[in-house]
């Protein structure tokens, strides 16, 4: 079964020029102070959004310690390859239960 993300509210363009924007005027120090809330406004983006955004790439990046997008997405698929193997081994432990039990049986 494939889950469905839900539609993003903003285009991946818009998401990545404002990263590109916000990164690079936190870089400059006297640009750096309310960057990311001055961006987002700029862009009418929810200021909270643009700094998940921002902490995501940065942690993507390698200068930020996190969970990559990359690792996150592994584990997430990883999490469900193990759900579909442990119903997997319940239904085969219990087939072999049932069969033990047939076989246990006295037959006429």
């Amino acid at each position: 079964m494939v889950s469905m993300a839900a539609p993003r509210k903003y285009p991946d363009e818009l998401r990545e020029r404002a990263i590109r924007m916000a990164v690079d005027a936190r870089r400059d120090p006297t640009g750096r102070a309310g960057a990311i809330k001055r961006i987002a406004g700029q862009l009418g983006i929810n200021p909270e959004t643009l700094r998940g955004w921002v902490t995501q790439a940065e942690v993507d990046a390698g200068d930020r310690p996190g969970t990559t997008t990359e690792d996150a997405a592994r584990l997430a698929q990883l999490e469900t390859e193990n759900r579909e193997l442990r119903r997997a081994n319940e239904i085969l432990r219990r087939a072999s239960a049932f069969f033990a039990a047939e076989l246990d049986r006295p037959h006429r």
